[in-house]
């Protein structure tokens, strides 16, 4: 098997090479994907990559809605992501066509829609977000703006309590996110008293409210790099433990578990889509590529623009 691996990290290296194309992946694929790609991150890290690389392909290790994102921004490159299969429940429960009602029940708002959303659903939005920046994005905005947020009503939530916000909330929520159990967390606090809780606020409040750090996947990454902890129960996707390892390797860094103990409910279906194989198989064949529609793209390109300038 790890000879197998090795034939495809070369030939990945080739064709990239061969290509001048470069590879992406979120924090949330499997280590192997880590491993090869040239850049890793959260989505607004991606994104920011994206807007500024000068390569001709770009092979998105992630899911659908980020090679979405990275084409409205590179629209004269070719965007490729190894599995068109990889989709996202958060993206998925905001239906455009529904969001859009929604949007027009409501005249006068300004309509923020998390990253986590379709090309269809950015192009009804003023700004997008990330968990990383929707906080500083917010805190932006006149105290008094009427706010629409969608689709993640967990993060919205949790903006509205660190800000003293009121925004309407779409009724949306990751698969992953929304299924850690506070119970078993909470038996593991007492087996490792010692360690902190680091929670991803896509969570459910309660999950927050016992947090030590409450932030993004960079944000919990970056927080293990300087605190002072030896030991962290994550509470989020179990990718980013790959990471959290990688950077911190004297730490201990424990996989926080779901509700439902029979199935791995810590780990995105989606995400783990992306192998090395499908990259090799992207990469030869340019295939399966992103295209956006192009009067969707014209409106998307804004909000997310405007995320851009105000995370800067």
């Amino acid at each position: 098997m790890e000879a197998k691996k090795e034939v495809l990290r070369d030939e990945i290296a080739r064709l990239k090479r061969e290509k001048n194309a470069l590879i992406m992946a979120h924090y949330y694929t499997r280590a192997e994907i880590q491993e090869i790609a040239d850049f890793i991150g959260d989505s607004l890290a991606l994104a920011r990559k994206a807007a500024e690389t000068d390569a001709d392909i770009i092979v998105m290790c992630g899911v659908h809605f980020m090679g979405e994102t990275a084409k409205i921004l590179c629209p004269d490159k070719k965007v490729l992501v190894p599995d068109l299969a990889a989709g996202c429940s958060l993206a998925d429960s905001c239906d455009p066509a529904e969001f859009e009602a929604f949007v027009r029940e409501h005249p006068g708002y300004t309509v923020i829609s998390y990253v986590n959303t379709s090309a269809a659903v950015k192009a009804l939005t003023d700004i997008v977000v990330t968990s990383g920046n929707a906080r500083k994005i917010v805190e932006s905005l006149p105290a008094d703006e009427k706010i629409i947020f969608g689709p993640d009503r967990n993060l919205g939530g949790y903006i509205n309590t660190v800000t003293g916000r009121d925004m309407l909330l779409w009724p949306g929520a990751c698969h992953v996110h929304d299924r850690f159990s506070l119970e078993k967390i909470q038996q593991m606090r007492s087996e490792h008293p010692g360690a902190k809780v680091l929670v991803h606020p896509e969570c459910r409040r309660p999950l927050q409210l016992i947090a030590d750090k409450v932030g993004s996947t960079a944000a919990l990454l970056d927080f293990a790099r300087n605190d002072d902890a030896s030991e962290y129960i994550v509470v989020t996707e179990s990718g980013i433990l790959f990471e959290m390892r990688r950077a911190c390797p004297e730490k201990t860094f424990l996989a926080a578990p779901a509700e439902e103990s029979e199935c791995q409910c810590n780990e995105c279906d989606y995400m783990k889509l992306n192998t090395l194989g499908k990259v090799a198989r992207a990469l030869r064949d340019e295939q399966p590529e992103i295209t956006v529609d192009t009067e969707i793209a014209a409106r998307a390109i804004r909000p997310i623009e405007r995320m851009l300038e105000l995370s800067k």
